[in-house]
């Protein structure tokens, strides 16, 4: 008889006697021509079965699914008990238009001051330009949206290191570019811009039906079986409030991956370092911001694939409450992990950009039943006056498990200065059974993506998919009907776990990664690479947010010794999204980013002086 565990219902649990145990990934790091043999190996009928299941043995996972007893229910998507109100916010009517929330939204900032936001030291530190910064040029007459766009174009038809255009974009039309500016610059001549959106240059992640581009995924077929008809919701959005939609960004490919690596189209380079990853999924909506090449992007986040490269590259990534944003028209609709989230060089864009995007569909305000959103008071450049009753949970045997001390350092320095400057109180806590919510998530994105996958590579098209998907599609199919229901009972209790934590706490503080930007193999640049060891460290702290569907941010705090960018996660009760973007401009007050990235083109101040900004 083989021996098997009974778990302890969640609510017996004695978090107390929990002891953190450090991940430990057995699996081997793979490039190259050995690499190609081991996707074809694991697609093998028999070998590739008995490789699986060695590789899920060694790492617990067989333990977790096949000798584990669940007493809880299975949860099969995000279901949030009532929520207490925020503090210090104001309310949002979800039903309003873009424009009227965008509107709402400004009169949540500071009142825009060049001489403040554009540095009027004569050697001003690196700043980057903001969404506001190009309004104020643009109603000055300093510059127009179409010279801006003559910049952007050029910079893009000029600048690649693997495949043209660049490979921050995958899809990019100019004449289309330009017949966008072109009309944003006669509303600013007529004096009727649309919103503080009008003119904006804002990116879309190759998984978000953008018209008049085909939604490919990072793959090189999917737009044969799958056609764009219409703009996705939340790009409706962003086009209704007179944005410019350069094009789509490059990704790792299906959002299979944490790196960003795409044998596809060329592999997106870290602007901070460019022989490093960026960070993956949202690869190009991450590295085209943080190069300055546009004010925002939006990306998808199923497993942190929003946060971790707004982290590697040095930007602000909002992974919004599950349901908060409309997934329809995107390839992640369905799905119980993933949002739409916005990629900003800074928190205040970032929360311009959510206020154009929010709003649940009509299913999941049905099934949700999400609380009204609301909106931080950031009227005093630090977060807003509730900033100090603000609790911080902090298990700091986990926070500390980074492969380096910089990291947890940078975050540590982050806490005091926000329990010295505001007063927070950082609160100690325990996550129980981080290793089963792992596992559970693998599970649960792995699961809908070979899902909505399987007819595609029925027909043929697996081949046609990269080695690192191929990959994670062979171990996705070994799981079982019942592998898939035990995660769903895991993730009723990590749940229950998390809510008891936040009856205590108001966030939970993290590094965003557990590393830094890693460095791309060469040999990785044809065939893509396997290398789960560091797939773990990207994802230790991200995949809470997405398996339970809480909103969370990361936010940059700095640098490591290797002049690497570092972010700090805050993530947050269910609808609590007013909350973390205060507490995330409270962190930027603290922590600005002053150093330029190795790759970075100013496409405002190339037209326009910062004198004559200033004495606008």
């Amino acid at each position: 008889m083989g021996k098997y565990h009974v778990m302890t219902p969640a609510n017996e649990v004695d978090v107390s006697a929990v002891k953190y145990k450090a991940e430990d990934i057995k699996a081997p790091h793979l490039t190259g021509f050995s690499f190609k043999l081991f996707a074809n190996v694991l697609e093998a009928p028999l070998i590739g079965s008995l490789i699986v299941d060695s590789l899920k043995k060694s790492n617990g996972m067989t333990k977790i699914f096949r000798n584990t007893v669940i007493p809880e229910e299975p949860m099969f998507r995000p279901e949030f008990p009532p929520q207490k109100p925020e503090l210090d916010v104001v309310i949002v009517d979800e039903d309003e238009s873009p424009i009227e929330r965008l509107e709402t939204a400004l009169k949540c900032l500071p009142q825009y001051d060049p001489s403040r936001s554009l540095h009027a030291d004569p050697k001003p530190t690196f700043r980057y330009w903001k969404i506001r910064d190009y309004a104020h040029a643009y109603r000055s007459n300093l510059t127009t949206p179409s010279e801006v766009a003559k910049q952007i174009i050029s910079i893009i038809k000029e600048f690649n290191y693997d495949k043209p255009p660049t490979p921050f974009l995958v899809k990019f039309d100019a004449n289309d570019v330009l017949k966008q500016a072109e009309a944003s610059t006669l509303r600013f001549q007529e004096g009727s811009p649309i919103s503080i959106l009008d003119g904006i240059f804002v990116t879309i992640k190759d998984d978000i039906d953008c018209l008049p581009h085909p939604t490919k995924g990072g793959t090189t077929w999917l737009h044969e079986d799958r056609s764009v008809e219409k703009d996705s919701v939340v790009v409706s959005r962003l086009r209704s409030c007179g944005a410019i939609l350069l094009g789509k960004a490059n990704m790792h490919e299906l959002g299979m991956g944490t790196t960003g690596n795409n044998s596809n189209y060329g592999t997106t380079r870290n602007p901070h370092a460019p022989e490093r990853y960026t960070g993956g999924s949202s690869s190009g909506s991450a590295a085209i911001v943080a190069a300055g090449l546009c004010s925002a992007a939006l990306g998808t986040d199923g497993g942190g694939s929003v946060r971790i490269p707004a982290s590697l590259c040095g930007i602000t990534g909002l992974k919004t409450t599950y349901g908060r944003t409309d997934m329809t028209g995107s390839l992640c609709a369905g799905g119980t992990v993933e949002i739409i989230g916005p990629l900003a060089s800074s928190l205040e864009d970032a929360f311009l950009v959510y206020a154009a995007i929010l709003g649940s569909s009509s299913i999941d305000r049905l099934s949700l039943k999400p609380t009204p959103p609301c909106f931080p008071k950031l009227l005093s450049h630090n977060g807003g006056n509730a900033i100090g009753s603000l609790r911080l949970g902090k298990y700091t045997t986990w926070f500390n498990d980074v492969n380096s001390s910089d990291i947890s350092d940078k975050c540590e320095d982050i806490l005091k200065l926000l329990t010295n400057n505001h007063g927070c109180e950082v609160v100690e806590i325990v996550i129980p059974e981080l290793e089963e919510m792992r596992a559970a998530h693998v599970i649960s994105i792995g699961s809908a993506s070979l899902s909505s996958l399987t007819p595609y590579c029925e027909a043929g098209k697996n081949s046609k998919l990269s080695y690192d998907t191929r990959t994670s599609f062979a171990i996705f199919r070994s799981f079982s009907a019942a592998d898939y229901i035990a995660a769903q009972c895991l993730r009723r209790r990590l749940m229950e776990y998390h809510m008891d934590i936040f009856k205590n706490v108001d966030v939970i503080v993290t590094p965003t990664t557990g590393m830094t930007a890693p460095l791309i193999p060469p040999d990785a640049l044809k065939n893509g690479e396997t290398n789960f060891q560091v797939t773990a460290y990207l994802m230790r702290f991200a995949q809470a947010a997405n398996l339970l569907g809480f909103p969370a941010i990361s936010i940059p705090i700095g640098y490591d010794k290797e002049g690497l960018p570092i972010g700090l996660q805050i993530m947050g009760r269910p609808w609590a999204e007013a909350t973390i973007l205060g507490l995330a401009a409270a962190v930027e007050e603290l922590a600005p980013v002053t150093k330029k990235p190795a790759v970075y083109h100013d496409v405002l101040n190339t037209k326009t002086s910062l004198t004559d900004l200033l004495e606008k």
